[in-house]
């Protein structure tokens, strides 16, 4: 489980270094084509780590539901998203994982409501959630990047 912790992390920093790189109206910026935007991206990572983890497990997530509600599957950007909130998310995404790493060493996660993304993936364990979450993350960075590289050309 470390490893696969430390990629999320690592993936989770690269894309706070492509946040730090755009104005904030890059990061709400939705382009012609796409329905989401990178700020979109990188709150959905954050929230499908809680939902997939903690609530499939019967546990409360440790977000807020209004972060639930704004990025989970299904969403899309619907407000502006200020600096105060960029800054929380960016927070969440590296502590979360901090927490989950905590969470999994004291054996919290007792049960599971067996799931099958929409990659086609069935998770029927936190640990196979966990193991789900590079390639998850990382495709949603691959999108945000798709969406700089857009915003730039234009």
């Amino acid at each position: 489980m470390e490893q696969h912790l430390n990629f999320i992390r690592q993936t989770r920093k690269n894309f706070i270094q492509l946040l730090e790189r755009c104005s904030i109206e890059e990061l709400n910026q939705v382009p012609e084509g796409f329905n989401n935007n990178i700020i979109w991206n990188f709150g959905h990572i954050i929230t499908s780590q809680q939902g997939l983890c903690y609530t499939l497990s019967g546990l409360t997530p440790k977000i807020a539901p209004s972060y639930i509600n704004t990025y989970k599957k299904g969403t899309k950007p619907e407000v502006f998203i200020g600096q105060e909130e960029i800054d929380e998310l960016k927070k969440l995404a590296l502590s979360l994982i901090d927490e989950l790493e905590e969470d999994l060493k004291n054996q919290v996660f007792t049960g599971y409501n067996s799931f099958t993304t929409s990659y086609g993936v069935t998770l029927n364990t936190t640990q196979d959630a966990v193991q789900f979450f590079p390639i998850h993350d990382s495709y949603h960075y691959g999108c945000a990047w798709a969406i700089k590289r857009i915003i730039t050309k234009n």
